[in-house]
């Protein structure tokens, strides 16, 4: 592969749950017992928003007792030293990749320490508890939630992320279920545009199939192979 070729990288749960992070789904998930209805949905947010807003700001909390995986830092070192485009989207909403160095990095699904105003749109850095009905600093409107992208909203940047599968010559997904869309339907629009696609996954995901190339196993060993690999 061309050293100036454009790579986009899709990351998923599976890259932070060796932090430490639980993944959403699965014994033991991110979820412990609550519905998805229940805290990651707008109507969740509108029929209880104190279980929503105590939710993530349990799981903001647990950021300070995690760091980043071998992982995140191959990732990063790749984004430091490919001189080609390159472009990581996470759908995950902790802080790990941009702890670990990364910078050419889009979050679709939100962040954590990010507070969202249902008002005028305003988000800003949050890193401490958010309670219903915090004023905005923006427009003054009491109506600060958690900067995350609920089932049913559209994630981020979906403009650019097409732009960038349209240009990439290489396709990798990391540690995803491949069962959450848009993003489980990145690997069908990059191969339509073209480009070569591999999967680094703790296991076959639900989008397995649509893959040219399936390594399985920990991404903190497979991720820094393939990276030196890349670099080499």
């Amino acid at each position: 592969m061309d050293r100036h070729s454009t790579i986009v990288i899709l990351t998923g749960a599976g890259i932070s749950a060796e932090s430490g992070l639980a993944t959403f789904r699965g014994p033991g998930g991110l979820w412990e017992g609550h519905r998805v209805e229940d805290v990651c949905t707008p109507q969740a947010l509108a029929r209880d928003p104190a279980l929503v807003h105590r939710f993530y700001d349990d799981r903001r909390a647990a950021l300070a007792g995690v760091a980043p995986n071998a992982a995140h830092k191959a990732l990063a070192r790749l984004d430091a030293d490919w001189p080609g485009e390159l472009l990581i989207v996470t759908q995950n909403v902790d802080d790990l990749h941009e702890r670990a160095g990364a910078t050419r990095l889009l979050h679709m699904h939100g962040e954590l320490q990010s507070a969202l105003c249902a008002a005028c749109s305003a988000r800003r850095g949050w890193t401490g508890t958010l309670p219903p009905g915090s004023a905005c600093p923006a427009c003054g409107a009491a109506a600060l939630r958690p900067d995350i992208v609920f089932f049913g909203e559209i994630p981020y940047r979906m403009d650019q992320i097409e732009r960038a599968l349209a240009k990439a010559a290489l396709f990798v997904s990391i540690g995803t279920s491949g069962g959450v869309y848009p993003a489980a339907g990145f690997v069908q629009t990059a191969r339509a545009y073209g480009a070569h696609t591999l999967e680094l996954n703790l296991e076959p995901s639900a989008g397995s199939r649509l893959f040219h190339q399936t390594r399985l196993g920990a991404a903190s060993a497979l991720v820094p192979t393939w990276v030196d690999e890349m670099l080499g």
